[in-house]
C-alpha cells in the first residue's frame, strides 16, 4: 500500500494538509510530532511548514507545535459565509452592479458576496455572464434578457463552484469586459488570497481574461491573509468595500494602485 512517504507532497500540499488537520481539532495545541506522524514527514519539515503558515496568519506557534488561528477560519462552507456581514455585502453588491456596463461580457467568480452581486445585477440588461458560481448561474438564469454561460469543471461542494483545470482552461480562451473576483483575504503585500489552490488557479485565470477587474470585499477580509495568493493589487482596477475597513489599510491599498470605493451599509430597521 502506498504511504505518505512513498507519495511525497509539495510544500503547498503539506501546508494545506496541516491546516486541514488542525481544523479537525479546533482550540487544541497540536505537537510537531503528531503532525509529522499524520503526514509521514520529518519534524524539521513540519517546523518549516508551520513557520510559513504562521507568517500567513493561518496558525499560531505554541511550544512544541501549533494551533489554528481562531479569528481566521481556514475555510467556511458557503452557507456560513452567506450570513457574514450581510448588510455590508448587500451595499457592496449594489455598488458593484452600478459599475457594470449595460452590455458586454461579465465574468463572475464563486463565493457568497459574488452571489449577492448576481442578485443586484439589473435583470433587464443585455449582458452575458460567464460564471463558475452555480447558485449565481441558477439565479441569473431566471432572467429572460441575460445570457448565462456556466464554466465546466469539477464542482467543490464547499463553495458550489466549478474549479479544476477545465475551468481555468476555458477561461484562458475567453476575453471578457469585466471580472468580479472574490477573495478570502486582501493585503497590500500579498495582494489577493484564497484558501484553496484550485480556486486560486481559476481566480487567476479570470483576472487574466478580463479587461477590467473589480474586487468586492467585506471589511472583515481587508488586511487578512489567506493560504494561496493569486494576484497582486496591480492586477485590480477597483476595490469596493464597506466602512468598517481600517482607514490605514485602505490607504495602503489605494497607494498600491487600484481605485478604492467605500460604501455604507443600510441602517437596520
Amino acid at each position: 500500500m502506498a504511504t505518505a512517504e512513498s507519495l511525497p507532497m509539495f510544500p503547498p500540499q503539506r501546508q494545506r494538509a496541516i491546516a486541514e488537520f488542525l481544523l479537525t481539532v479546533p482550540g487544541r495545541d497540536v505537537s510537531v510530532a503528531e503532525i509529522g506522524r499524520r503526514l509521514g514527514v520529518a519534524a524539521e519539515t513540519v517546523r518549516r511548514d508551520l513557520e510559513v503558515l504562521a507568517r500567513r496568519g493561518t496558525v499560531r506557534r505554541v511550544r512544541g507545535g501549533a494551533r489554528l488561528v481562531d479569528a481566521t477560519p481556514f475555510e467556511q462552507a458557503l452557507a456560513a459565509r452567506h450570513a457574514e456581514q450581510r448588510a455590508e455585502k448587500l451595499a457592496i453588491a449594489d455598488r458593484v452592479a452600478a459599475e457594470l456596463p449595460a452590455d458586454g461580457v461579465i465574468a463572475l467568480d464563486s463565493g457568497s458576496l459574488t452571489f449577492n452581486c448576481a442578485q443586484a445585477m439589473i435583470k433587464d440588461s443585455g449582458v452575458a455572464v460567464v460564471t463558475n458560481n452555480l447558485p449565481a448561474a441558477q439565479f441569473l438564469a431566471q432572467s429572460s434578457t441575460l445570457t448565462v454561460i456556466t464554466l465546466p469543471g469539477l464542482i467543490r461542494g464547499l463553495t458550489s463552484a466549478a474549479v479544476d483545470a477545465a475551468t481555468s482552461g476555458r477561461l484562458g480562451s475567453l476575453a471578457v469586459d469585466v471580472a468580479i473576483i472574490g477573495v478570502n483575504g486582501l493585503t497590500s503585500n500579498r495582494g489577493l488570497t484564497t484558501t484553496n489552490p484550485e480556486e486560486a488557479a481559476v481566480k487567476r485565470a479570470m483576472l487574466l481574461a478580463a479587461r477590467r477587474r473589480i474586487v468586492p470585499v467585506i471589511s472583515g477580509k481587508v488586511g487578512r491573509d489567506s493560504f494561496c495568493a493569486f494576484g497582486s493589487l496591480s492586477d485590480v482596477d477597483l476595490i469596493i468595500t464597506d466602512s468598517g475597513a481600517d482607514p490605514e489599510l485602505l490607504a495602503e491599498l489605494t497607494a498600491a494602485g487600484p481605485e478604492v470605493i467605500v460604501v455604507e451599509p443600510a441602517a437596520a430597521g
